[in-house]
């Protein structure tokens, strides 16, 4: 009988569960306590920031930071036409625009190119994503964003320990944003983080995800701010987690070779690319098929085999709300969403685990 496969599930264990019970027994289950402290080091000190924040989730993390950047009533901001939802709703939360940005056909990410086109005397800010863990084109997308003295938001929500250029992701942009959700390459269960370079704005972020409370004047409240504050509990698992990074992302890697050597040759299946300088964390390894393969069909063959597939985050602007929002042509990103699936790369799964998917994928596609 086959062992269960993961998709994303997260990888927590006695290690976990040590710092928990500190956490628990030290009675430091709130806001208040050393760990959230800590784990703010420990984090900016992997990420090679000066300061680090913690938010209550990635979501958050993107929405303190569109507002400390003045994004406001009025203002564009682009976006790809393919990410989470929670890269779009903070925009649209903070009275903004949303404007939707074709993707490249090989790296499925925001296409710098796309995004000049649809630059105005509005625009305000861009936000790539670093989409399933694969670095964008930081290097246009800076060069874009000097030229028009626009504001550069990584979501780098899925892309922690991916790297452009010999940097880690979030690390570019005027903030970068980090989700530490169950189903991440590492977790505090919820919980998210923001990095920067200057240390004025991270000082303020701290103060706005903590109520804008001035501390120093007891319960006083100078500004109108947010309840994004991560609890001592998550900050426990998170320094936990974050111990084990490096071999969860080195699993995560092993297992796209796998993926990649077992199904070359395959004319029927063609991979999530990385840009020259990069390289992806994989915190899903993705596959685009020959349009003659039924996706619905190949998923559904795939779970009776007992392996856990995703389809891609939908186009955002075929959601209700944003229908009617602006956006350039998304043809791409079109195709990629109804071609492609995402497969497993939770670290509870094992290197044979993923062998055994390429062999029944193979088997699977003989048949479609």
């Amino acid at each position: 009988m086959k062992s269960q496969i993961f998709l994303d599930a997260p990888n927590v264990g006695k290690l976990e569960k040590q710092y928990l019970y500190k956490a628990i027994t030290a009675g430091f289950v709130s806001t208040a306590g050393p760990f959230v402290g800590e784990f703010e080091e420990k984090f900016a000190r992997y990420i090679s920031a000066k300061k680090a924040v913690s938010t209550q989730s990635g979501t958050a993390a993107l929405h303190v930071s569109l507002y400390e950047l003045g994004i406001g009533r009025g203002d564009e901001v682009i976006v790809p036409a393919i990410t989470f939802i929670a890269t779009v709703n903070p925009i649209i939360q903070l009275g903004a625009r949303p404007v939707f940005a074709d993707i490249d056909s090989k790296t499925w990410n925001i296409d710098p190119k796309e995004i000049e086109k649809l630059i105005t005397k509005k625009t305000k800010a861009i936000v790539p994503v670093h989409l399933y863990g694969n670095p964008c084109d930081m290097g246009s997308i800076l060069k874009l964003a000097k030229k028009h003295k626009l504001k550069v938001i990584e979501d780098a929500t899925e892309s922690l320990g991916a790297a452009y250029c010999g940097k880690l992701t979030g690390t570019f942009g005027d903030l970068g944003c980090y989700s530490f959700n169950g189903n991440k390459i590492m977790t505090t269960g919820g919980g998210g983080m923001i990095v920067g370079r200057d240390a004025g704005t991270l000082a303020h972020l701290k103060f706005l995800v903590n109520q804008a409370r001035d501390e120093s004047k007891g319960y006083f409240h100078p500004e109108v701010g947010f309840n994004y504050r991560m609890t001592n509990i998550e900050a426990s698992l998170g320094l936990a987690q974050i111990s084990r990074l490096n071999g969860f992302l080195k699993l995560k890697r092993d297992f796209n070779k796998i993926y990649r050597n077992d199904l070359s040759g395959i004319s029927k299946i063609s991979f999530q690319e990385c840009y020259k300088d990069a390289v992806s964390s994989y915190w899903l390894t993705c596959m685009s098929f020959e349009n003659s393969i039924d996706i619905s069909k190949l998923q559904e063959a795939l779970k009776e085999r007992g392996i856990p597939t995703r389809r891609l985050f939908m186009p955002i602007p075929w959601f209700p709300p944003y229908k009617n929002a602006k956006r350039g042509t998304i043809k791409t990103a079109e195709h990629i969403y109804n071609h492609s699936l995402c497969f497993p790369g939770s670290t509870k799964n094992s290197l044979s685990d993923i062998k055994y998917i390429c062999k029944t994928l193979k088997t699977i596609l003989k048949s479609l």
